[in-house]
């Protein structure tokens, strides 16, 4: 079983700026690949990004997350970050982190097996 625990949402104002974390633990794969999602009210689950644990963790973005947003992981592959920039009101969403098994990015949330909880955030002045 993997388990997966988001944090780091918030309230900020336009333009500025927060970082969500996603740790891991249990049986995460020797490869796998971890992704954020988001959920606005009302609507679906969107990709925002998603980050490889190989191949020197290879990244993918969606159109509205490219140049504001970064994906990274820490050494151990088993904590991963979203460092989110020049924040719209747009981006309030409730945030989730997604593992699926392999060494592939994926922009389906139906490929993904595994998912935390969710963290919020608010973008509003």
């Amino acid at each position: 079983q993997v388990q997966l625990v988001e944090s780091g949402g918030g309230l900020v104002q336009p333009g500025g700026s927060l970082k969500l974390s996603c740790a891991a633990s249990g049986r995460t794969f020797i490869s796998n690949t971890m992704g954020w999602f988001r959920q606005a009210p009302g609507k679906g689950r969107e990709f925002v990004a998603a980050i490889t644990s190989w191949n020197g963790g290879i990244t993918d973005y969606a159109n509205s997350a490219k140049g504001r947003f970064t994906i990274s992981r820490d050494s151990t592959k088993k904590t991963m970050f979203l460092q989110m920039n020049s924040l719209r009101p747009e981006d309030t969403a409730v945030y989730y982190c997604g593992l699926r098994q392999g060494n592939a990015v994926g922009r389906s949330a139906d490929s993904y097996n595994y998912w935390g909880r969710g963290t919020p955030v608010t973008v509003s002045s």
